[in-house]
């Protein structure tokens, strides 16, 4: 309950406090190439539950996107870093800029306030790659997704994805209040210095 009375409360100073620099972004993608300002996508949230989480678009619309970018087959998830996936090809050039501040996570605040994801927990991922995670890594759904976490205040996008997982394990062991705002003050100069953003 604590958790959750943090979360609301949170997301909805940040909303408020941060709303001049979402608009501005929101106008920025918008006069910088045609399409919608945000992209919408399923993701896997607390419980196995699918929702649709919310960012600004990062990529050009008349390419793939960031919704349409294809699923690897993962057979070493011990080798496989996700981000790069993406290699920034299809960037708009305010879309590398806002995936390497991570300012296109700022629509994720709606989904905190809706319930679906948390400020701090593991990020939430698409379906189709967790349906390839071995046994032990859906514990990390028995907690809400999160904005920032663990695995992103210790390496974000150089981590191989199994030891962004085992972050992710740690956090659900050993989640508590005093730790989300150890990894929120964490959070702050990893984004500010892009340390391990793609």
């Amino acid at each position: 309950m604590a958790k959750r009375a943090f979360d609301l409360l949170a997301a909805a100073v940040g909303l408020a406090v941060l709303s001049p620099l979402i608009a501005a972004v929101a106008l920025a993608v918008k006069l910088e190439s045609p399409g919608p300002v945000l992209f919408h996508q399923l993701r896997v949230g607390k419980d196995g539950k699918l929702f649709t989480v919310h960012k600004f678009r990062t990529m050009r619309a008349d390419s793939q996107d960031d919704a349409s970018m294809p699923v690897p087959q993962v057979a070493d998830f011990t080798a496989y870093v996700f981000d790069p996936l993406y290699g920034g090809k299809q960037y708009t050039r305010i879309g590398g800029f806002l995936r390497s501040s991570s300012l296109d996570e700022l629509p994720n605040l709606v989904n905190v306030l809706r319930g679906e994801m948390s400020i701090v927990g593991p990020r939430p991922e698409v379906p189709e790659l967790v349906a390839q995670y071995p046994p032990e890594y859906h514990r990390r759904h028995s907690v809400r997704p999160g904005i920032t976490g663990l695995a992103q205040v210790n390496g974000r996008g150089s981590l191989t994805y199994q030891e962004g997982l085992l972050y992710d394990l740690d956090y659900v062991d050993k989640h508590s209040l005093a730790r989300d705002l150890a990894i929120l003050l964490r959070t702050v100069p990893v984004v500010l210095s892009r340390k391990g953003a793609h």
